[in-house]
């Protein structure tokens, strides 16, 4: 019964139009006032506070703050031209750009949508320009800035590890493998599409001319030493390593290329501060509404008894169960809402049956990956639409081929776990 008022509330509100955070918000206090008298619900308002008061979560405005910061200036142009001067001779050299290019932005801004913006508005009309059509131009695009989640600094595994209670600092050693594999995979059938379109690459660049372009890239270069190395070094935390690339954007952007002045920044906070608002926003309502659905048992109950899903299921059930209901609920509904909501249902049966925490995190941040950019409702979609201004149609009839890569990806991470725990035990053995 708690579950189909819950259920019917979130379909209501949200057919309403009414935004994520109302739903949740609502669901939570129903269940509260409905279904425990005796409950106060000023409890949902301690859970909210204290579902935004971990000290990790001052990296996700970090992280924004230093993306938009890079986004305004001169680093995305600048690791742009320089993959374009390595690769771009090659065989499908622009789609492979585009696809390094968007694994090297998303490890400066662990941002998806920052990425599309970035590296899709230089780069997509050279693709089209080539001869590729618009179609596998943007689906490529929004599918390798997906690969922004998994490669550290992943704001969707940094929520994930505050929900779940997992090592932020290993779950971001932990998806360099699966994006490193997908950025991999992405680039075969690059090549291999461009073949088949008999699609010829562009002019070789000299040595002289890609010596010039790694010096100009060598201080953008610096932002994942600084997360990757800092980590790994001990040096500092994610949440450290989060304001020094603040601190680091600001000199490269105000002090050295000069494309930004001091001025700028008071404007750029703002952006960012408004951004940071709507995740906290929801972070909060999540956390209400993970609290009431505790509260009221049903974890135990669609999981355990509705689903027969147990810590004695086995390893294989658990993990594709995980996979299916994270990539589903990412079609449909934000990934941070997602991460918020299913997190609470799955992570304890997972740890339970003696899976490793860091890989299920993993797992489910390639899922939010996968389901950001998957008709009928990936987030990313609807960035790529207000960006190129191109139909919906036409933005998601290119997505098929990406999808199967990024689903047999997952396949390959379950079937091969050290995919991704191999570098997270070298990085943090005893």
């Amino acid at each position: 019964m708690i579950a189909l008022v819950i259920l019917g509330i979130l379909l209501v509100l949200l057919f309403l139009g009414f935004p994520m955070k109302v739903p949740l918000t609502a669901a939570a206090l129903a269940v509260v006032l409905l279904f425990f008298p005796g409950g106060d619900p000023a409890t949902l308002v301690q859970q909210m506070i204290g579902g935004v008061e971990p000290a990790a979560l001052i990296a996700v405005p970090m992280f924004i703050f230093a993306a938009e910061i890079m986004t305004r200036g001169q680093a995305a142009d600048r690791l742009l031209d320089l993959v374009m001067r390595l690769v771009g001779h090659v065989r499908g050299g622009l789609p492979v750009a585009s696809a390094v290019s968007c694994t090297l932005f998303g490890a400066l801004s662990g941002s998806t949508q920052a990425t599309v913006v970035a590296i899709g508005g230089p780069l997509r009309p050279k693709m089209l320009k080539a001869g590729y059509s618009d179609s596998f131009t943007t689906a490529l695009i929004i599918n390798a800035s997906d690969i922004a989640l998994l490669i550290p600094p992943s704001i969707g595994m940094i929520v994930y590890g505050v929900v779940s209670g997992t090592s932020i600092g290993e779950l971001f050693i932990a998806g360099i493998g699966p994006g490193l594999l997908i950025l991999a995979l992405f680039c075969a059938y690059s090549v291999f599409a461009s073949v088949r379109l008999g699609i010829a690459p562009l002019p070789r660049a000299t040595w002289s001319e890609r010596f010039i372009a790694l010096r100009r890239a060598l201080l953008p270069l610096g932002f994942p030493i600084i997360i990757i190395g800092g980590i790994y070094a001990g040096v500092f935390s994610p949440t450290e390593a989060a304001a020094v690339c603040v601190l680091y954007a600001a000199i490269l952007e105000v002090g050295v290329y000069r494309e930004l002045k001091l001025r700028d920044l008071p404007r750029i906070a703002l952006s960012t501060g408004l951004v940071t608002s709507v995740v906290f926003v929801l972070v909060a309502a999540g956390a209400a509404f993970s609290w009431a659905i505790s509260y009221a048992q049903l974890p135990d109950q669609l999981i355990n008894e509705t689903l027969g899903l147990g810590p004695e299921s086995g390893y294989a059930t658990i993990m594709a169960s995980i996979a299916v209901a994270f990539f589903l609920g990412c079609m449909f509904v934000d990934p941070i809402v997602v991460i918020l909501i299913l997190t609470p249902l799955f992570h304890p049966v997972a740890v339970g049956a003696g899976i490793d925490p860091v890989l299920v995190g993993t797992v489910v941040t390639l899922q939010v990956a996968i389901g950001s950019a998957t008709p009928p409702f990936g987030c990313d979609i609807f960035t790529a639409i207000a960006i190129f201004q191109r139909p919906y149609l036409e933005i998601v009839r290119g997505t098929p081929p990406f999808i199967l890569i990024l689903v047999a990806a997952s396949v390959l991470l379950i079937a091969f776990p050290d995919v991704a725990l191999l570098l997270r035990d070298l990085a943090f053995s005893k």
